[in-house]
C-alpha cells in the first residue's frame, strides 16, 4: 500500500493552459492537507510522454495517443484534461500545396507519441516521411525550408501567420466532421500502483486547482509566463481560453465517448496497442 504522505512526483509542459490548471496545486493554494508533492516537473509534452513509458512520474500530463500505450501503468483522471472543439493541431506549410502533394515530402510532427502525430497517420496515412521536433521548432524549420510542412500545436495556432505560413488542414475540424465528437488532446494520469483512493484525492484535488484558476486567474499569471514561449497577454489569453473549459473540470460522458472513440479507432488502425488493461478513468465522486 502506498504511504498516505508520499511525496508525488508530477510532472506537466510549461503551456499556459497546464501552468493555469496546476497554479494552485503546486503552490499549496488548494489540498495542501490532502496529497503531498514533490517539486513540479515541467518538460515539453513529448519528453512526458516518453517518460510515461517507463513510469518516471506519479502523476503526469501526457497526449492522449501516448496514453493508448501505458493503460498498463496508468488510469486517466478526470480532472485537467485538454479536449475540446476548435482546438485542434493544423497541418501547415510553407506554400499553398494539397494534401496529396506531401505524400514523399518531409512532414514535421512534435513527437512520435503525440495526438498531433496520430492524427496526421489517421488523416493522410500517405505522408510517411515524418521528422519529430520540438514543437516550437516547427514553424521555423518550414520557414527555413528544411521541412516541407508540419503539424503544429499549442501557441503556435495563434502565431503561424507570422512565418507566412499557409494551412492543408485544421486536423481537429476533421476529427470533429468525421467523428462528431470533441478532439481529445492531452490528458492527466496517475500511475494504477497509487491505488483508487489516493488516486481519487489527487483528482479532487487537480479538479479544485482547475477552480481554482478559473476563480484567481490574475494570481496565475506571473507564474504562466515564467515558462510561456509566447509572452504576449492576448495569446497566453487566447491559449487557456481555448485549451481550459468544462471538459477540464470533468471529462463528463462526452469527453469519455470522445476518448472511447479515439482509442477504438487508433486501434483499428494499428496506431495504439490492443492493451492488456482496457481505457479507465477515475470518476469523481
Amino acid at each position: 500500500m502506498v504511504p498516505t504522505d508520499k511525496k508525488l512526483s508530477i510532472g506537466f509542459s510549461p503551456c499556459p493552459n497546464d501552468t493555469f490548471i496546476f497554479h494552485g496545486l503546486v503552490h499549496g493554494l488548494v489540498c495542501k492537507k490532502k496529497i503531498s508533492l514533490d517539486r513540479e516537473v515541467v518538460a515539453d509534452v513529448e519528453t512526458l510522454n516518453k517518460w510515461a513509458m517507463s513510469a518516471r512520474l506519479d502523476i503526469t500530463k501526457l497526449s492522449f495517443h501516448a496514453l493508448g500505450h501505458v493503460l498498463d501503468d496508468y488510469v486517466l483522471l478526470s480532472a485537467g484534461s485538454a479536449l475540446g472543439r476548435n482546438c485542434g493541431p493544423l497541418l501547415v506549410t510553407g506554400q499553398k500545396k494539397s494534401v496529396d502533394s506531401l505524400s514523399g515530402k518531409i512532414v514535421a510532427i512534435p513527437g512520435r507519441f503525440t495526438t498531433a502525430a496520430m492524427l496526421l497517420k489517421m488523416f493522410a496515412p500517405e505522408c510517411k516521411n515524418t521528422v519529430a521536433m520540438r514543437f516550437d521548432e516547427i514553424m521555423d524549420s518550414i520557414a527555413k525550408g528544411k521541412v516541407d510542412a508540419g503539424v503544429i500545436i499549442h501557441e503556435s495556432r495563434f502565431t503561424y501567420h507570422q512565418y507566412g505560413l499557409t494551412l492543408i488542414r485544421d486536423l481537429g475540424e476533421w476529427w470533429e466532421d468525421t467523428t462528431g465528437n470533441p478532439i481529445p488532446l492531452g490528458g492527466i494520469a496517475a500511475r494504477r500502483s497509487l491505488g483508487k483512493d489516493l488516486i481519487a484525492k489527487i483528482d479532487q484535488c487537480i479538479h479544485k486547482s482547475v477552480q481554482h484558476a478559473f476563480s484567481n486567474p490574475e494570481q496565475c499569471m506571473k507564474y504562466i509566463k515564467s515558462h510561456a514561449r509566447e509572452m504576449d497577454d492576448a495569446v497566453i489569453n487566447d491559449h487557456i481560453g481555448l485549451y481550459v473549459n468544462n471538459y477540464s473540470k470533468d471529462l463528463g460522458l462526452e469527453g469519455i465517448r470522445a476518448i472511447q472513440e479515439f482509442f477504438r479507432l487508433g486501434r483499428d488502425a494499428g496506431i495504439i496497442p490492443r492493451s492488456n488493461n482496457s481505457l479507465q478513468i477515475n470518476k469523481q465522486g
